[in-house]
């Protein structure tokens, strides 16, 4: 996505100036019942102070969220450089949570930062590492955020892919999302080459997530490019992966706008949007709505951009108005 990422106390453009920020088996019918992220709001994990996820929860009326980002130390895996993902930090948030009927997808990659791929230089170093966050943290769901120079890298798509396919297998069942760059005439090419390597690898995608934000168009209709953007990538899934019925290829999709004022400042996502996109999604049934992000929502305030929206709203405005959807 495009997203604000402060690493550690350190604030950071998440999202470098460019277009916006799946399975190899398809099934033949599609449900309509929510899943424990239907609605699933990134948090900026290396805010300061760190973001209290049940806190988050209660106030915000949602029960997940999407945690950025886990990137690299090395070929090790780390919490935005900071904190080693493998002493379970933030767990005990993370389990109360899980205990209120919710449940979290931890997202590697993002704008700041050098995703794992980049120094892993084999797929099996690149899935060990994964696997351990997927173990610390006793997952169900991961994101992969690819973005800016890392969407077009074929070396580092290429073992990523691998990697997916490799931690698929060795934890049964675990969900795989793609996060990427979008425009309201869908997914860039590059994007549409992540999807067709992981399909080609072998990994089966719950949904090819986009970024609906930051597209450089000038002021516009915010919620109508999110939905032309939800659209456009909805018939590239289906002819990269081959699926034939709707249904089934908009469970494959998420759509992910930055709340408020976009990091373009003339591009400003509205309240309005927020319900225009709701109405959407509910009508095709999306597979998931995210925001970002989280923090920004609760300060409800004028400032800084990785921690501001921007426009005049109650705290956890847009996320009340987002946990409207239920799948």
């Amino acid at each position: 996505m495009r997203k604000i990422l402060v690493a550690a106390v350190v604030a950071a453009a998440l999202f470098p100036v460019q277009a916006g920020h799946a399975g190899t088996t398809t099934a033949t019918t599609a449900t309509t019942s929510a899943t424990a992220t239907s609605v699933a709001p990134y948090v900026d994990m290396g805010a300061w102070p760190t973001p209290v996820l049940s806190t988050m929860a209660t106030q915000g009326n949602v029960k997940s969220f999407t945690l950025g980002f886990i990137t690299s130390s090395g070929c090790k895996a780390s919490w935005f450089a900071a904190y080693d993902p493998r002493s379970g930090w933030q767990r005990e948030e993370i389990d109360k949570l899980r205990a209120a009927g919710g449940d979290v997808k931890i997202s590697f990659g993002g704008a700041s930062g050098i995703e794992l791929a980049y120094y892993c230089m084999t797929p099996a170093a690149l899935a060990a590492e994964y696997d351990a966050v997927v173990k610390a943290y006793a997952l169900k769901y991961v994101d992969f955020d690819i973005e800016g120079s890392a969407v077009a890298d074929p070396a580092t798509i290429a073992r990523r892919s691998q990697a997916m396919k490799i931690l698929q297998d060795r934890n049964p069942g675990l969900k795989i999302s793609l996060t990427l760059p979008v425009l309201p005439t869908g997914l860039t090419a590059d994007g549409v080459n992540v999807v067709q390597q992981a399909k080609n690898a072998g990994v089966n995608l719950d949904l090819v997530n986009v970024m609906a934000m930051d597209y450089y168009q000038g002021p516009a209709d915010q919620g109508a490019k999110a939905i032309a953007a939800a659209k456009s990538t909805h018939a590239q899934v289906k002819s990269v992966l081959g699926i034939s019925d709707d249904a089934v290829a908009w469970k494959r999709i998420g759509v992910t706008p930055m709340l408020g004022v976009n990091d373009s400042r003339n591009e400003i996502f509205l309240q309005k949007d927020a319900r225009a996109l709701v109405g959407f999604a509910s009508s095709v049934h999306l597979g998931m709505l995210s925001t970002w992000e989280q923090g920004r929502d609760a300060n409800a305030c004028n400032g800084a951009l990785h921690r501001c929206t921007n426009v005049a709203q109650s705290p956890y405005e847009f996320s009340r108005i987002f946990a409207g959807f239920t799948g």
